[in-house]
């Protein structure tokens, strides 16, 4: 049968990335008010091909922003359910001007696929519907019992799933997810997801007056609200990079030794993770290995501060206010209204009385995800990867956020099996974004072996 699955595929390849580069065309950038027209142009085009490729029941399920693509293709009551999950909306391209080629005109380079979108999460998302294709083409229909959901706002924090999937729990009912947004350790290092981190934001703004003032005059009088938030923001960390706001860690879930021995069998190059990215040195909570604190460990991140004059040149201001933004990546078991909550207790603490500080809230927090090592449909893709690849797949974790994970959990009682070939020189989120062909190859091969696996006898 394998055979056959693998002849289809290599025959329509050419069909199959001239489908693809279409859907990379659309420039649906769920961030741009101006792009939310082809957002949903992108979403017509996915259920478009669904349906092409013979999934019964198609629809848009219709939410506040972007629609839910959702198919459904029952085969047989005696075989499982799953839902393959992915998104159909992107990042947007800027700065234009580091692209080698237009960000939305796909081409093929050094046997690479360039575009926006190319690994997150378009190439994923359509090479996992290829994988169906030929099992349908091959042998009639797939496997076992599949749904489709397919999402255009997870570049955005995915704001509208709960409401979707809590409105819908009936139809989107499943015994496990597959996820085909998310990556391989490597190239040549297959891997299995244990958990994915969770998300809190907030923006810190201070004022000090009511008016910028001439720095002559009130510059040794009021305070400058740069200076203010300047040092208000050291106070989050301590210099060896703890998070210093009282509680932060209370909740965090330990590393158990086994836990931790299985984090240092990931192979891990110090100096070239340094020269990838151009650091000098590596940074951050003692105690624990780069991996552990990437993987593992909580983290509050400053990611923007502003105040004050910033344009070319000399400008005598005492600015008279500043801006902070914080993100924050959890772990279990840490809630994100309860990190926001100590935030906001922190920045009155250590608010000076010149001051008036506030903390702003940000939507699009996601709780801290993870699945049990014994799970099923994990130990398929752990056996599927492993007859691919000749190799015991890594057990690794990830550092980012993919909210729905958690919320599928949650609402569905259905855990999620990252099962998807991004790399981690794809480039996701910057100019030049790209996704082996070799990849694409693979990743279609694999979700016809994979969905085959999960049948039962």
């Amino acid at each position: 049968m394998s055979e056959q699955y693998d002849r289809y595929l290599e025959e329509h390849e050419q069909d199959h990335l001239e489908a693809l580069f279409e859907l990379l065309r659309i420039p649906s950038a769920s961030a741009l008010p101006e792009r939310q027209a082809d957002v949903r142009r992108a979403a017509e085009w996915v259920a478009k091909r669904l349906r092409a490729l013979g999934v019964p029941e198609v629809e848009l399920l219709e939410t506040e922003r972007n629609p839910v693509v959702f198919g459904h293709w029952h085969v047989d009551d005696h075989q499982p359910t799953a839902l393959i999950y992915g998104h159909y909306d992107v990042q947007p391209p800027d700065p234009l001007e580091l692209w080698e080629t237009p960000p939305f005109e796909p081409a093929v380079r050094n046997g690479r696929i360039y575009a926006r979108g190319a690994s997150d999460d378009k190439g994923n998302l359509f090479a996992a519907l290829c994988g169906v294709e030929a099992l349908v083409r091959t042998r009639g229909k797939p496997p076992i019992n599949l749904k489709f959901f397919f999402e255009g706002e997870e570049e955005i924090g995915s704001p509208s799933l709960g409401p979707v999937i809590r409105a819908n729990r009936e139809k989107l009912a499943c015994d496990f997810v597959i996820s085909a947004d998310g990556g391989m350790y490597g190239p040549e290092q297959p891997s299995v997801t244990l958990s994915t981190k969770g998300l809190c934001a907030c923006q810190v703004n201070v004022r000090t007056a009511s008016t910028d003032l001439h720095s002559g005059q009130y510059g040794a009088v009021i305070a400058n609200a740069v200076q203010t938030l300047a040092q208000l923001a050291a106070t989050f960390h301590t210099p060896d990079g703890k998070v210093a706001v009282d509680g932060f860690y209370d909740k965090v879930r330990e590393l158990t030794p086994e836990e931790r021995a299985e984090i240092a069998a990931v192979p891990f190059d110090e100096r070239e993770y340094l020269d990838s990215v151009g650091a000098r040195a590596l940074w951050g909570e003692p105690g624990y290995s780069p991996l552990e604190r990437a993987w593992a460990r909580p983290t509050l991140d400053l990611n923007g501060i502003w105040g004050g004059f910033q344009g070319e040149g000399v400008k005598t201001v005492t600015p008279c206010e500043a801006h902070l933004k914080i993100t924050c990546r959890l772990v279990p078991d840490q809630e994100p209204e309860e990190i926001l909550r100590l935030i906001e207790q922190h920045v009155a603490r250590h608010a000076p009385p010149w001051a008036e500080v506030t903390v702003e809230r940000f939507p699009g927090s996601a709780r801290p995800f993870a699945i049990r090592r014994d799970h099923p449909a994990l130990q398929a893709a752990r056996a599927v990867l492993r007859d691919l690849y000749g190799k015991e797949p890594l057990a690794i974790r990830l550092g980012g956020t993919l909210p729905v994970a958690e919320v599928f959990q949650r609402e569905l009682g259905a855990d999620m099996v990252f099962f998807a070939w991004g790399m981690p020189d794809s480039r996701v989120h910057a100019p030049n974004e790209s996704y082996r062909l070799e990849d694409f190859r693979r990743m279609t091969r694999a979700y016809c072996r994979y969905l085959t696996a999960l049948a039962r006898a």
